[in-house]
């Protein structure tokens, strides 16, 4: 059981790269951790809670060794991005749609 509580709060905190950028209505999203801003200029619709993730690395360089909210020494957005891929992946009959429809998200 005090295995089974953390499980289910990373679980439910997972997922939101994946939520942010699923919308077919999403045309701009904001990626910045700790604030520092993203590098990346856009994100494909497929698997983008992944590239979202994956844009989060891909930023200004810090000086702190702080990667934010971590569970056992692990940063959160690398445990999002495991499970977003999960998620991305059983998006993907809609999000081939919306990549085709509406093109990539722009990152401001």
């Amino acid at each position: 059981m005090k295995t089974l509580i953390p499980v289910m709060v990373i679980l439910s905190l997972t997922g939101c790269a994946t939520v942010k950028t699923l919308p077919a209505t999403t045309n701009q999203v904001s990626i910045e951790h700790e604030g520092k801003k993203s590098y990346c200029q856009s994100i494909p619709r497929i698997y983008s809670g992944f590239a979202y993730n994956l844009c989060k690395l891909h930023g200004e360089p810090s000086r702190q060794g702080n990667l934010g909210s971590s569970f056992n020494n692990v940063p959160f957005f690398i445990i999002d991005g495991t499970f977003s891929l999960v998620a991305d992946t059983a998006a993907l009959p809609y999000t081939l749609y919306t990549q085709n429809k509406h093109g990539s998200i722009d990152v401001k």
